[in-house]
């Protein structure tokens, strides 16, 4: 199986679980804990647990930079991440609710800075997919790489894949901007509320089409009602959700899917069997605190 290069973000996941609504002004009871994250380190991590032949190329700060090179080691992933010795990694605190659902803070530290500085042609040696996080884009330095790494993809002969990642910095970086800039993939993989702001469709099954005109494929995430696989402007299947105990812990349920897609494809599966895996990926995720593979319950 060839090779999966994710370019992407390292994060450090400060996940607080509460079963009764935050009260504003005061205290509200939570199970805290400190996890490793990130969309693109998770989206690896997820891949090489799956069977992939997964690397990283990313951007760590100087304070916990060493931690997240080794929980990436250990998770089964090459890492490429440079250690930023003057911006501390990026954190992100989920605040995770009663259904699973999460809502976050963020600040992209490091990670922002990543850039052409940090591509080498090597990294593509054995890679048969390269898949960019969309936070990677919504900052210049990691634009200017992401243009980069995509030509020298293509030049290659590996495929290229997208996430969105996010739709409040997507809406922020603009979409036709963002459909304008990715438009050499030949796959995009976003959650419903990207789907519907990078179109302006009303509906999953429109934006779908929309997206895959464009890309050629889109498979968009529909959470426990599983996936929309659509290609060439036809939507042609529609994956259930996987049953299953039910949600835990939202975190990381998209980038466990799309590892399941790309490690099915690179693995030789169609497309609908890939979107199979990436439901059955989604769904294991959501019984885990943390976006890894490795964390527990």
């Amino acid at each position: 199986m060839a090779g999966l290069l994710v370019i992407g973000d390292v994060v450090t996941d400060v996940v607080a679980r509460h079963r009764s609504p935050v009260a504003p002004g005061t205290d509200t009871e939570a199970d805290i804990v400190l996890r490793p994250g990130g969309s693109g380190a998770n989206t690896a991590a997820w891949a090489a647990y799956l069977g992939a032949d997964a690397r990283l190329l990313a951007r760590a700060g100087y304070d916990t930079g060493a931690w997240h090179v080794g929980e990436l080691t250990r998770a089964g992933v090459r890492p490429h991440v440079r250690i930023d010795p003057a911006h501390p990694t990026a954190v992100v605190i989920a605040m995770v609710d009663g259904a699973g659902e999460r809502t976050m803070l963020t600040t992209r530290g490091a990670g922002r800075r990543i850039g052409p500085q940090d591509w080498d042609d090597g990294l593509l040696d054995g890679v048969g997919r390269v898949h960019v996080s969309g936070y990677t884009l919504f900052a210049a330095p990691g634009l200017e790489l992401v243009r980069l790494a995509t030509r020298a993809a293509l030049e290659r002969g590996a495929a290229v894949s997208v996430d969105p990642a996010s739709a409040g910095f997507l809406r922020e970086f603009g979409s036709e901007r963002f459909l304008r800039e990715t438009s050499s993939a030949g796959l995009v993989i976003p959650n419903l509320d990207e789907a519907l702001l990078l179109t302006g469709a009303g509906d999953a099954v429109t934006a779908a089409e929309a997206l895959s005109a464009r890309y050629g494929t889109a498979i968009v995430k529909l959470g426990e009602d599983g996936a929309l696989l659509a290609t060439g402007g036809t939507v042609t299947r529609h994956a259930a959700g996987t049953p299953g105990a039910g949600p835990l812990d939202s975190t990381g349920a998209g980038d466990a899917f799309a590892a399941g897609v790309l490690t099915a494809l690179l693995g030789g599966a169609d497309a609908g069997a890939a979107v199979e895996a990436g439901c059955r990926a989604g769904a294991t995720a959501v019984t885990r605190v943390g976006g890894r593979p490795v964390s527990g319950p």
